[in-house]
């Protein structure tokens, strides 16, 4: 890795620091300083993906130090769960139809008020450094260092301050390093910092890190319950989940998604073409690890006519999906974990880690095979929640844990509130700084989404919905109008739409009447839904 002498001096400068207990510079007069925000964020990290969730699918304990030392969200949800429009909304504190970012297509206008630019005016030193997905040089940051689009796992190049240069190495391991040195020789260390820590992984397609390659390979992973929900049309759910394109066994592909540059009946996926962006010592490493794994599938299942398979063995073939589709998923996370650690070692070693505000989040949930689906963009429990860690000694008890209904809309007025910045009028989120500290427990009870990206990738309807603690209203529509509603409570799964049952009619018109007061809360219409729509079909037309 880059950046090895740099880090030693780190860990050097941490053992003589608890061996002295003396304070450093940055330590001194903290009360008197604002505090420094380290904003980390992934890329589809799944809630089930971390460890102090308790979902025992995996080992995340530096992501866990967070949570063990501050409070973990349990119901933090997002706005729109798709990438680009997530990172608007957090950056703006406002909704997609707002802020103008509704998918992946439209542009991003960087030149409204977002928070990093407000706490520049306000001393703040901003960084930004990993993926932000959003076209156009950044604003609001002293510095910026961001990948282009989706950017590569193996040797990416990067957009330092709007120019690009390509980095040798992996792309977690480069942006923890590139963050760590930033935050050591970048910055100027009088002032309070704002640095804005964004991996790409594990977003799609998952290549793992070299020492990572055969990790889990000993490991059998057992799909969810609701895995061969396909098996019976998605019984009990509307259009919208019959006709999404992103079920593991059906829609991943067996090149760019499993890893094989030949499939099991002979034919170029094109995932060789992939390989050659790896220099000659990674992709001799990488064939060593995938190549028997690829032969041994094909040795075992053979080729042929699919539709004369069993029913047994294409259960087989799917549960082999499942587990190359989450091992790789895993490895990717194991990165970011370590870089997570590498940067609250860095805090500690150096008297920052009390008085910086640390969040860990993602820009949306993800599917781990329920419903037999990856991807996101649902309103479905998977990807409408997300994984919020955050971590302020002077101000969370260690082992709080909060249950409200946060959005990634709050993140904008949360750290403006935090840094004594006045919070602009225009942002529609709220700070929940009083609610994580305990000083306050009044909280939203209610909270909107809207989804556009269609037709498109994946083929999610366009839909908007309502979520309480306990219900969860959503219509879809442009090609089609359905309703439906969940009960969490009885139905957490999300497998039972109850919009039609006589029994929930009290509740249906309540959640009707609660959709409607948040869209004019926030301002949106069905005339918002056809504007972004003729925009959006008008955009993949060029």
């Amino acid at each position: 890795m880059n950046f090895c002498k740099l880090k030693l001096i780190f860990y050097m400068a941490a053992i003589v620091y608890m061996a002295t207990g003396c304070n450093t510079k940055e330590e001194e007069n903290t009360d008197e300083k604002p505090p420094n925000i380290l904003f980390i964020m992934s890329d589809d990290h799944a809630y089930q993906a971390i460890s102090a969730y308790g979902h025992d699918l995996n080992e995340t304990p530096n992501i866990d130090r967070i949570a063990n030392e501050g409070a973990i969200f349990t119901r933090a949800t997002v706005t729109n769960s798709i990438c680009a429009p997530s990172r608007a909304v957090l950056l703006t504190g406002k909704h997609s139809f707002v802020n103008g970012k509704v998918d992946n297509v439209q542009p991003f206008d960087w030149n409204q008020d977002n928070f990093p630019k407000l706490l520049q005016a306000n001393g703040y030193q901003t960084a930004l450094i990993g993926k932000i997905h959003l076209d156009g040089l950044p604003q609001g940051f002293d510095y910026s260092m961001v990948l282009p689009g989706q950017g590569n796992y193996y040797n990416p190049d990067f957009l330092v301050d709007g120019k690009k240069t390509r980095f040798e190495g992996y792309v977690t391991d480069i942006t923890t390093d590139e963050a760590l040195k930033w935050l050591e020789t970048g910055r100027d260390k009088e002032k309070p910092f704002a640095l804005m820590y964004h991996q790409k992984a594990p977003h799609r397609n998952w290549k793992p890190a070299e020492e990572y390659l055969t990790l889990y390979d000993d490991k059998d992973f057992t799909p969810p319950a609701s895995f061969f929900d396909q098996e019976t049309n998605y019984v009990g759910r509307g259009t919208a989940a019959k006709t999404q394109e992103m079920e593991i066994d059906g829609h991943a592909r067996w090149g760019h998604d499993f890893k094989m540059e030949v499939d099991p009946y002979g034919d170029s996926t094109g995932f060789a073409n992939e390989l050659k962006r790896f220099n000659p010592e990674q992709l001799a490493k990488w064939k060593a690890a995938y190549d028997p794994k690829n032969e041994a599938f094909k040795k075992a299942f053979g080729q042929g006519d699919e539709s004369t398979f069993s029913a047994e063995k294409k259960r087989e073939i799917a549960h082999w999906k499942f587990n190359r589709y989450i091992k790789d998923y895993l490895r990717t996370i194991k990165s970011v974990d370590d870089g997570v650690g590498e940067v609250l070692d860095y805090l500690e070693a150096n008297g920052l880690a009390e008085n910086t505000i640390v969040v860990y989040t993602s820009d949306q949930g993800f599917y781990l095979g329920e419903h037999g689906w990856f991807d996101k963009r649902f309103m479905y429990e998977e990807s409408f929640r997300t994984p919020l860690l955050v971590r302020y000694p002077k101000e969370i008890k260690a082992g709080t844990k909060i249950d409200k209904l946060v959005q990634n809309l709050d993140f904008a007025p949360t750290f403006l509130d935090y840094a004594g910045v006045e919070t602009p009028k225009e942002m529609q989120g709220e700070s929940f700084r009083k609610l994580v500290s305990g000083e306050s427990g009044e909280w939203r009870d209610a909270v909107y989404y809207t989804y556009y990206e269609y037709p498109s990738v994946h083929m999610v309807k366009r839909h908007y919905g309502v979520a309480t603690d306990r219900y969860k209203l959503m219509h879809f529509y442009y090609d089609i109008d359905e309703w439906e509603m969940y009960d969490l409570k009885t139905d957490p799964s999300e497998m039972n739409n109850v919009y039609d049952d006589p029994e929930y009619a009290e509740v249906r018109t309540m959640m009707h009447e609660r959709l409607k007061g948040l869209r004019e809360k926030y301002g949106d219409s069905d005339e918002n839904d056809k504007k972004y729509l003729d925009a959006y079909l008008e955009a993949r037309k060029k």
